[in-house]
């Protein structure tokens, strides 16, 4: 197996989950689900001396930190995304008798952290509450036409916590006019025209967002005049 071109970017010692079939080098034993590389050929865990370890995935961050704490050997484990051009962590592999040990630490604070967890839950649900209620303000203020109730719900799709939406970029968090109208033309697009119904038939989006966009201005000037009516 050649070394691969991306590099791996975890520090210390490494395990593979292979995309393709693979026999360790040494012993032949395969198909590998987990190898080593050393000098650029597969070996299996057996042979690389890490098979008495256990495998913990990824998803328990207190779990890991602790199991690593209490092994005297563990290793990350990575596999490659294609799409990404990049390697994922995919958890780690320690001593069972760290894991064990590991487990009996967080079973004798698990309380505690679960209340932590739903405090700092209460603390962003607050954060987001008032977030979602300036975004909408500033709609309000750039769109005066635009009812109350339709900025409310143009705020908080456009700021909904880790949804990669135009409230959460750093434009949008800061309230930039551009991020705010940027949400405000996405949710006319989407609700007041045929612009869906374009692109389920087969329309590709650059013409059917041509299609639409005399419709989505006439929108926003109606939602603009209201501030010039006003003057």
């Amino acid at each position: 197996m050649a070394r691969p071109a991306t590099p791996l970017p975890y520090p210390g010692l490494l395990v593979i989950q292979p995309l393709r079939r693979k026999h360790c080098a040494a012993c032949r034993r395969g198909p590998l689900s987990l190898l080593v590389l050393e000098e650029g050929v597969p070996r299996c865990l057996v042979c690389a001396d890490l098979g008495h370890l256990v495998f913990l995935p990824r998803g328990d961050a207190a779990l890991t930190r602790r199991s690593r704490e209490e092994s005297t050997l563990s290793a990350v484990v990575v596999r490659f995304n294609r799409r990404r051009s990049r390697y994922e962590r995919q958890g780690v592999l320690v001593e069972e008798r760290a894991l064990a040990r590991a487990e009996e630490r967080c079973l004798a604070d698990a309380e505690a952290r679960r209340r932590r967890r739903a405090r700092d839950a209460r603390r962003r649900a607050a954060q987001d509450t008032r977030f979602a209620e300036a975004f909408a303000a500033e709609i309000r203020r750039l769109f005066p036409g635009c009812p109350a109730e339709r900025a409310g719900t143009i705020a908080a799709h456009a700021s909904v916590r880790g949804s990669g939406r135009v409230g959460r970029s750093a434009a949008g968090r800061a309230l930039t006019e551009g991020a705010v109208i940027s949400a405000v033309v996405a949710s006319v697009r989407h609700v007041d025209t045929p612009y869906d119904q374009l692109l389920m038939s087969g329309v590709p989006r650059y013409e059917a967002r041509r299609r639409i966009a005399a419709a989505v201005e006439t929108m926003l000037q109606g939602w603009r005049a209201a501030e010039v009516a006003a003057c």
